[in-house]
């Protein structure tokens, strides 16, 4: 390894980052190899001696499986941004009250997922309601693959109840908005392929004195995919100005792959649906019969509680399984 590598934050942060990614994957398939292996040996125990019980290897059999699952479910989130953290912004629709309430059920609800998956959440700003629950939240989620897992969320989310801030205890309809977006990791290194650029060397044209307008310390890297060109004469030494070049290349390089990922994210939220009837990804229900449906897989649970309570893995791998990672 080069002696330098080290001294470039950038790097060491983008291979410590790569390591920890190996290691998220190796332990995964040790705990699902290790469930698998504790139901093989529970199995033989009940075949050949009559040990244990069905409910014991059923419940070994689900653990195994979910375990299992959860492997290929990761393998499905292949994409540059589904490893990185990410913020999810929480708005409620028109209605007042009723919909400032349903938002801030929902902010429990991703909370709760958070919490029980073992991913760290920060209330990056909230602003409270006029009466009950909250005109908005933006909550940051720092794990393994927070916007892979969470990225199917984006959208309206439509809830149907006994309004508890009705006297007449009629029923209503309620609707949020669900916006997630990665949060861009800066130790993402760019590839820039040598063979993409050419160099010319020139005198320096800057103060320096006879030995800078002597010597052709100066250059211009052309960047041939993108156009760019780069100019450096910082620095006496050639090599030390192609070194500060190639960074201001990378830098550009870098900008440029923001800007497509921001106009990406505002085309996402431009085509966002009105918050209202018809627009809604997932229906929770809690009169006149409880369901929550998701409207995209079709995947419904009577539960409505439980979701309510973080439960919501089966409509993430639904989505997922469904549209891809």
């Amino acid at each position: 390894m080069d002696p330098d590598f080290w001294n470039e934050p950038q790097k060491a942060e983008a291979l410590l980052k790569d390591i920890n990614d190996k290691r998220h994957w190796v332990k995964k398939y040790d705990n699902a190899l290790a469930a698998v292996e504790e139901l093989e040996v529970l199995m033989d125990f009940y075949q050949e001696e009559g040990e244990g019980t069905e409910e014991e290897i059923e419940q070994k059999y689900k653990d195994a499986l979910n375990r299992v699952e959860g492997i290929e479910f990761l393998n499905m989130l292949s994409g540059d941004e589904d490893k990185l953290n990410c913020i999810l912004q929480i708005n409620p629709g028109a209605g007042g009250t009723e919909s400032q309430d349903w938002a801030e059920m929902l902010e429990r609800m991703y909370l709760a997922w958070a919490e029980k998956n073992d991913f760290k959440t920060t209330i990056i700003d909230r602003q409270e309601g006029d009466v009950a629950g909250i005109k908005s939240v933006s909550i940051e989620i720092d794990g393994d693959y927070a916007f892979g897992y969470l990225k199917g969320e984006n959208g309206v989310h439509r809830l149907v109840r006994i309004s508890p801030f009705d006297s007449a205890k009629k029923r209503h309809t309620s609707f949020a908005s669900v916006y997630v977006y990665p949060v861009v990791d800066d130790s993402i290194e760019i590839e820039v392929d040598p063979a993409d650029i050419s160099w010319d060397t020139f005198r320096s044209s800057g103060p320096g004195g006879q030995h800078v307008n002597k010597t052709e310390s100066a250059v211009r890297l052309h960047h041939e995919p993108t156009g760019i060109a780069v100019e450096c004469q910082e620095n006496k030494s050639q090599l030390k100005n192609r070194k500060k070049a190639m960074v201001m290349l990378k830098s550009k390089l870098y900008e440029i792959e923001m800007r497509k990922k921001e106009e990406a994210r505002s085309e996402i939220e431009n085509s966002k649906k009105k918050i209202e009837w018809g627009s809604q990804i997932r229906n929770y229900v809690f009169h006149p019969y409880k369901l929550v449906k998701d409207l995209r897989t079709n995947l419904q649970k009577g539960n409505v509680q439980e979701v309510m309570n973080g439960e919501i893995n089966d409509f993430i791998k639904a989505y997922l399984m469904e549209y891809g990672g």
